[in-house]
């Protein structure tokens, strides 16, 4: 790894869809250049996480989200799910694909102080 790091920071939701693909696509262009690469989702942003969804999402000639998202944990990039907003939805742990990693708030503050470039969608 040449040590530099982005945290990609997914806020939309499934009703806006033509943000979802931005996080995945250049996190696994940043690992594909070497550079660490995490998603975190907060807010909104879980309900492409949430079991069965991202198969219902393609815009254009992409492929479908789920074939995105599974290509970029392919590439070795992180899952991270804020557990307040997980509450928020009324959701447990069995709403959400298996790779998500559920983490506090307080995760997201450590990562954005780690991570050299923080981008928010």
């Amino acid at each position: 790894m040449s040590g530099e790091k982005i945290l990609y920071v997914q806020t939309s939701g499934t009703d806006r869809p033509e943000r979802l693909y931005s996080p995945f696509v250049l996190a696994q262009t940043a690992k594909a250049m070497d550079i660490d690469a995490a998603v975190y989702f907060l807010g909104m942003g879980l309900t492409v996480l949430k079991k069965g969804e991202a198969e219902k999402i393609q815009m254009g000639t992409f492929p479908n989200l789920k074939e995105v998202m599974d290509q970029t944990l392919k590439a070795g990039v992180k899952f991270y799910v804020c557990e307040q907003s997980k509450q928020m939805l009324g959701w447990d742990e069995a709403n959400l694909i298996e790779e998500a990693k559920i983490v506090g708030a307080a995760t997201l503050n450590d990562l954005v102080l780690e991570y050299d470039s923080v981008m928010w969608f």
